[in-house]
């Protein structure tokens, strides 16, 4: 199995397959909009407006599973993150990340086999993707995007 063979529902309630993203460099987070890291959404913002338009997507996870501090629906964390930090990067549905529910995005992301496996510990984990679907990269919640930016620039720029 690979990348692009999973499915997900977006926050619309529509499925999106990940094959849409084959080719492009994928940044994958979870994220709750009551968390102290909440405030990486506008450099997760800059670095999807600098790249999108060679290549790159931010997936946007939504999740409650870490003290309930995304407690909303998918309509007002949407609201919220387009509103508060003019979030334009696609955004699923709230699901879990961790255990036997967890969506399959994250079972795979996840799976100690793809080489950044090993349980979710908190809020804005980050999953760096190449344009192969490879797994790449794993960013815990305190690596802010700035951190990793020149990462994700020197992926983008490779043909």
């Amino acid at each position: 199995m690979s990348f692009y063979d999973l499915k997900m529902m977006n926050n619309k309630n529509e499925e999106v397959a990940m094959s849409t993203y084959e080719g492009k460099v994928v940044l994958v987070v979870n994220t709750a909009t009551g968390c102290g890291f909440t405030p990486q959404y506008e450099a997760l913002e800059k670095m999807y407006e600098d790249f999108k338009d060679k290549g790159f997507e931010i997936l946007d996870f939504p999740c409650n599973g870490f003290l309930f501090q995304a407690p909303g629906s998918d309509e007002k964390i949407d609201s919220f993150c387009t509103l508060k930090y003019n979030t334009t990067f696609p955004r699923f549905t709230k699901s879990k990340v961790n255990g036997k529910d967890a969506n399959p995005v994250f079972k795979f992301l996840t799976d100690k086999e793809n080489g950044f496996g090993g349980k979710i510990k908190w809020n804005f984990t980050k999953f760096l993707i190449d344009r192969t679907g490879k797994i790449v990269n794993r960013f815990e919640p305190t690596e802010k995007p700035e951190s990793f930016y020149k990462i994700v620039e020197e992926l983008v720029n490779r043909a």
